[in-house]
C-alpha cells in the first residue's frame, strides 16, 4: 500500500519508462485578441493593436510534434508560415492559432480493470453486503442528526475507511463561514457530512445517487441547475444568505463542479467566492496502490465494488489556512477563486488546468459515440469560454457536428469528411475553409482546431450583421423567406458552377422545418450552428457598402 505522508508529492519525482509525460501548459491570456499565439520556441508574441494592422491572408502553424510525423505538411519546420487566401477575410477576420493539446486528462482512472491475483482475491474474500430547507434546522433535529452522522462513519468503514489521516483543523463557523474542496470521489460528501455537518451546493442530479443523495437532502442541500442562469442565481443569493445567518451550518463547496483524478486541478467556478465570505480550503488525497478511487470514466457501480472489495481504502484530509477577502482594494470573484485554486494545488502539489465540467460533457458524448479516444476531444472548454463565450451546449452541438464527419481512430477528420459534414463539395472555396481550420498543416484537422475555428468566426463584429445582410440578399423581394432557387441563385455568385443536386442538399441543411422555404429563423439558425458556411455569401457581401464600414464598434454593428 502506498506509504506517502501528507507533505509528500502525488507525482512521483522519479518516473518509470512506460509513465506518460507531464505537462504544465501555461496559458497568457489576451482578452482584447482572443487565444495567445507562440512562436516555435514557446515564448508569447506581443500583443498587438488590432487598429495597426491589416488582415493577414496567412494561418500559424505550431510544430506539435518532433518525431517526424508522416501527417506534417512541411520539412523541419522550415515553411512555417505559408501564405495563403482567407475565406472569412471579408468579416475582418485575420488567421488563428490554436493552443497545443494538453496531454492531460483529468478525468482518467487509472485502475478501470481488475488486474492481477491480488485484486481477484480480495475481491472473493471481502464481498461485503450492501448498507426543510428554507429555516435552520431546530435543535432537537441537529442531536437527532448525530445519529446520521455515526451512520455516515459506518458506511465509510463498510467502503474500505476504516481510518482517515487528518491534518490540521477545521476553523470555526464564525471565522469561515464556507469551506472548498478539491474533488475526487463521491466519498468526499460523506466524509464532510461526518466531520463538518455542513450545508452542501449540489447539482440536481446527484440526488438520485446511492447514499450521497439521502445524505446531502439531509444536508438542507442547495441545489442548482448550471446550465440555467436562474438557478445559478438562486444558489448564489441561498450561499449569501446561509453564510451571513450563524444559525445556519458553514457550507461546503465543491468549485471545480465535477470530480477529477486528484492528479490536476480544474477550473474554479465561482458560486463559492461571489459572497466574499472567509473561505478555509480544504484538499482531499486517496493514496494507492493498487486502485485508483478516483469517479472519472468509470461507472458509479463498478467503482462502488471495488471499494467494497479492498481491505482498507486510504484517505488523506487536509485543512488548509482560511482565505481571506482583500479589504484594502476591490477584489473579483475570479481573483479570489484563482487565490484558492493555487492554495489548493500548491498544497497537492499538482498543477491546474482550464478543464471545465463542460469537458466532461464533450468526454460523455464521445463515449456514446463509441470513439477509440474519447480524451482526444477534450478542448479545456473554460479556456473556451474566457475567450470566445461559448457555453458547454454550444460545444457539444459542434461536436455532433464533427462526429457526423467520420473521425478517424486517432479523432482527427480529413477534408472528405469535412466537406460531407457541410455538404460541401470539392473546390477552391471549401479547400479554403479546410485549410483556414488546418493550423499544423497535417491535411487533417481535430476537433478542438475545428472548434476553435468555429468561435473565431462566430467572434467576429461583423459576423453577426454578415448572416443579416446573406439574408436581405437571398430574399429577393422581401417576402419573409427563401426559396431554393433564390438560395441557388446567391450561392453561385461564389460558387459558379454548382450543379442542382448540391444545391439542393444545401437548401434541406438551411431548411430546418423542413417545410419547403427558408424563413428568418431557418436561415440564422443554420449559420449559428455551420458558421463557415457564411463565407458560400462572401462573394454578394463583399459589395455590400454596410459590410465595408469596419471602423463601426460592435456595439454600432449590432
Amino acid at each position: 500500500m502506498a506509504s506517502q505522508d501528507l507533505t509528500s508529492p502525488l507525482l512521483s519525482p522519479r518516473r518509470r519508462p512506460s509513465d506518460p509525460p507531464h505537462s504544465v501548459l501555461t496559458i497568457h491570456e489576451d482578452p482584447d485578441n482572443g487565444p495567445p499565439t507562440h512562436d516555435r520556441n514557446g515564448r508569447s508574441s506581443p500583443k498587438r493593436d488590432p487598429r495597426a494592422h491589416k488582415p493577414r491572408t496567412q494561418n500559424h502553424h505550431h510544430s506539435s510534434n518532433n518525431n517526424g510525423n508522416n501527417h506534417r505538411a512541411h520539412n523541419n519546420g522550415s515553411n512555417t508560415h505559408l501564405e495563403r487566401p482567407n475565406p472569412f477575410e471579408f468579416l475582418g477576420s485575420r488567421s488563428f492559432s490554436v493552443p497545443r493539446a494538453s496531454t492531460v486528462d483529468p478525468f482518467l482512472n487509472r485502475t478501470e480493470k481488475v488486474d492481477g491475483v491480488y485484486e481477484v482475491v480480495k475481491i472473493v474474500l471481502c464481498l461485503p453486503i450492501a448498507l426543510d430547507k428554507e429555516n435552520p434546522m431546530p435543535r432537537w433535529r441537529c442531536r437527532l442528526m448525530w445519529v446520521t452522522r455515526i451512520c455516515a462513519r459506518c458506511i465509510l468503514f463498510s467502503f474500505g475507511y476504516q481510518w482517515i489521516r487528518r491534518k490540521g483543523k477545521p476553523a470555526p463557523r464564525e471565522t469561515a463561514p464556507i469551506v472548498v474542496s478539491n474533488h475526487v470521489s463521491y466519498i468526499e460528501p460523506i466524509f464532510y457530512f461526518y466531520e463538518l455537518f455542513p450545508t452542501m451546493v449540489a447539482a440536481e442530479s446527484h440526488d438520485s445517487i446511492p447514499f450521497v443523495g439521502t445524505i446531502i437532502r439531509a444536508m438542507q442541500v442547495i441545489y442548482v441547475n448550471r446550465f440555467i442562469p436562474s438557478s445559478r442565481k438562486n444558489a448564489v443569493n441561498e450561499i449569501k444568505r446561509k453564510a451571513s445567518c450563524d444559525r445556519f451550518p458553514r457550507l461546503m463547496l465543491f468549485p471545480e463542479g465535477t470530480t477529477t483524478n486528484g492528479r490536476v486541478i480544474i477550473s474554479f467556478q465561482l458560486g463559492a467566492f461571489i459572497p466574499a465570505y472567509p473561505i478555509q480550503p480544504v484538499i482531499v488525497r486517496y493514496p494507492h496502490v493498487h486502485f485508483d478511487q478516483s469517479w472519472g470514466n468509470v461507472s458509479l457501480a463498478k467503482l462502488m465494488f471495488r471499494m467494497f472489495t479492498q481491505f482498507h481504502n486510504f484517505m488523506e484530509v487536509e485543512y488548509l489556512p482560511v482565505i481571506y477577502p482583500l479589504e484594502d482594494r476591490k477584489e473579483t470573484a475570479a481573483c479570489f477563486a484563482k487565490r484558492a485554486s493555487d492554495a489548493i494545488a500548491t498544497a497537492l502539489n499538482v498543477t491546474q488546468t482550464c478543464h471545465s465540467y463542460g469537458d466532461v460533457m464533450l468526454l460523455m458524448k464521445a463515449s456514446e459515440s463509441k470513439q477509440e479516444k474519447p480524451s482526444s476531444y477534450l478542448v479545456e472548454m473554460a479556456q473556451m469560454e474566457s475567450f470566445f463565450h461559448l457555453s458547454s451546449v454550444e460545444a457539444v452541438d459542434f461536436l455532433d457536428k464533427f462526429l457526423s464527419m467520420n473521425p478517424d481512430s486517432s479523432g482527427r477528420v480529413s477534408m472528405d469528411g469535412f466537406l460531407r459534414g457541410l455538404r460541401l463539395r470539392a473546390s477552391t472555396l471549401s479547400e479554403e475553409i479546410f485549410r483556414f481550420l488546418d493550423v499544423d498543416n497535417y491535411g487533417t484537422i481535430t476537433f478542438k482546431q475545428f472548434l476553435f475555428g468555429l468561435a473565431h468566426v462566430m467572434k467576429q463584429p461583423l459576423f453577426r450583421e454578415a448572416c443579416q445582410l446573406a439574408l436581405r440578399e437571398c430574399d429577393v423581394g422581401s417576402r419573409g423567406y427563401i426559396s431554393e432557387e433564390q438560395l441557388g441563385d446567391s450561392l453561385r455568385a461564389t460558387m459558379m458552377d454548382m450543379s442542382k443536386e448540391e444545391i439542393h442538399e444545401l437548401f434541406e441543411l438551411f431548411d430546418g422545418d423542413g417545410d419547403g422555404r427558408v424563413s428568418e429563423d431557418d436561415f440564422m439558425s443554420c449559420l449559428r450552428r455551420n458558421p463557415l458556411l457564411i463565407s458560400l455569401f462572401s462573394r454578394c457581401l463583399r459589395h455590400n457598402d454596410s459590410l465595408e464600414d469596419s471602423d463601426r464598434t460592435p456595439d454600432e454593428i449590432v
